[in-house]
């Protein structure tokens, strides 16, 4: 099991077309703490190369996602994509 399939299905359980999620929520969804970078709006990126070492995009575009960091707030908001 991979680092963020945990926030991959916890996004997959949501119903909303818009989901809005504080990096502390999602840090209790992994069970361990997000890594510094994830404060930079690029670590947010919906990186879409198969060859990618983003694995954290992988989770939540997967689930059917796309992520907007909110990053001076701590917040991320996952859109549905299509």
């Amino acid at each position: 099991m991979g680092k963020y399939d945990p926030l991959e299905g916890h996004l997959r359980r949501q119903k909303a077309a818009i989901y809005e999620m504080t990096f502390r929520d999602i840090e209790r969804v992994l069970g361990e703490l997000l890594p510094r970078s994830a404060h930079r709006p690029e670590w947010w990126a919906n990186e879409q190369d198969p060859t990618t070492r983003h694995v954290q995009s992988k989770a939540w575009l997967r689930a059917g996602f796309r992520a907007l960091p909110l990053t001076p707030a701590e917040r991320v908001r996952f859109e549905r994509r299509g």
